[in-house]
């Protein structure tokens, strides 16, 4: 869980959670932006990371397998130490604040400043695409499945994109907040790791080169 290991010239060693999720997606995708990542699927496995990437998934079983594999409590002290950590959809519901719409055993690691809404764009078959403009990224395309948004954000949340109000019009959609930052913490409700845009992992790999520095 240091961030202590080698100099800042090296590449950064990222843990991708394993458990559950589209974890090789993350892994191509660290790669690509000048990460070494590393599977976590034990505790030991936190040992020595810059960094951490949650992946998307299912956020309750990833829930409770953290719980199986006594992973919750090291995660929960990582992310509350300062360790880099980037969550896509599901990996966003794990960090947030506070959850709507979740199972009553749900539980979150923290991190966000924030109050996000499961599933909030519905079910898997109103999976959707669109572009967004992203702050200090530039337009991303981005892919939603079964993702949550932000209904809430902190004073000390950074927000970095929206639905675009044009593409939802009247819907619950418009303009509701799908990417954010505090500190050391990243999140989004979609998944650049599946769209070959290698842009928000870059941003990650400079945050913890920034922490690193």
């Amino acid at each position: 869980m240091s961030r202590g290991g080698p100099g800042r010239g090296a590449a950064p060693r990222v843990g991708v959670l394993a458990l559950q999720g589209d974890v090789r997606e993350h892994d191509r995708a660290l790669r690509a932006a000048g990460a070494d990542p590393v599977p976590v699927r034990r505790v030991e496995d936190l040992a020595g990371l810059d960094g951490l990437v949650l992946p998307g998934g299912e956020s309750t079983a990833i829930s409770r397998l953290l719980t199986v594999f006594d992973l919750f409590e090291p995660l929960s002290q990582a992310v509350s130490s300062g360790l880099p950590v980037y969550g896509s959809c599901a990996g966003m519901i794990l960090l947030a604040g506070e959850v709507l719409d979740g199972r009553p055993d749900q539980r979150s690691l923290g991190g966000l400043d924030v109050t996000v809404r499961r599933n909030a764009f519905g079910r898997q078959v109103d999976s959707f695409e669109t572009d967004l403009a992203f702050e200090g990224v530039g337009s991303v395309h981005a892919v939603f499945i079964r993702a949550p948004w932000v209904e809430r954000a902190g004073e000390s949340v950074q927000v970095l994109a929206r639905v675009p109000a044009t593409d939802a019009g009247a819907s619950p959609a418009a303009g509701r907040v799908v990417a954010v930052r505090q500190g050391p913490v990243l999140a989004t409700s979609f998944h650049p790791e599946l769209t070959g845009d290698g842009r928000v992992h870059a941003l990650f790999v400079d945050m913890i080169q920034e922490a690193r520095g």
